[in-house]
């Protein structure tokens, strides 16, 4: 977890980041965040507690326990991420955590909603690239360069085409970078 949380403001033309992928399909929101820590006042701790669950039962071997991922700002998933309840406290806390962008197969709709309300754009890609990304930050480091303005995701050895939902578009490519609305406050 980032202990130095800021809000992100104002434009933003590109988000540059080390990955950290997440394994699996239908991974909910219960498990992004469980219920117990839906108590708080702000959402300022919840960083903390991001797969809290999932983190102690794999007893630190979890992705986001794992010394080389600490720094990591783009999370890679699999399909219907953040399905199951459309509590707001999931992008909320992976955006504490450190996360600024998440690039998978697909989204709950409501979890997108919520990221994209936040400022945290949720790109798509077809399986075989999210495969072939997961396997790479299985065995090296992976950082990211991700253009928003034209929807594009390089490194030294990857090049993907980005896609972002069509009625969201406005919301990231006004003035030719991303023009952040935020609704942090409670």
């Amino acid at each position: 977890m980032k202990s130095n949380f800021t809000q992100p403001i104002g434009k933003i033309k590109q988000i540059n980041g080390q990955c950290i992928s997440l394994i699996g399909n239908d991974i909910d929101t219960d498990r992004i965040i469980p219920a117990r820590f839906l108590k708080c006042v702000t959402f300022d701790s919840l960083g903390e507690s991001v797969f809290e669950d999932d983190r102690e039962t794999l007893k630190g071997s979890h992705p986001f326990d794992l010394e080389e991922n600490k720094n990591a700002t783009i999370l890679i998933v699999n399909s219907n991420f953040g399905c199951g309840s459309s509590r707001e406290h999931a992008p909320q806390a992976l955006m504490r955590w450190g996360i600024k962008a998440i690039i998978g197969e697909s989204f709950a709709d409501i979890f997108y909603s919520n990221c994209i309300a936040i400022g945290i754009p949720c790109f798509k890609l077809p399986k075989k690239s999210i495969v072939e990304i997961q396997n790479y930050c299985n065995n090296q480091l992976l950082f990211l360069v991700i253009d928003l303005k034209k929807s594009l995701a390089k490194s030294k050895d990857f090049n993907s085409i980005l896609r972002l939902r069509k009625a969201q578009e406005k919301c990231f490519y006004q003035d030719n970078g991303m023009r952040l609305q935020h609704f942090l406050k409670i």
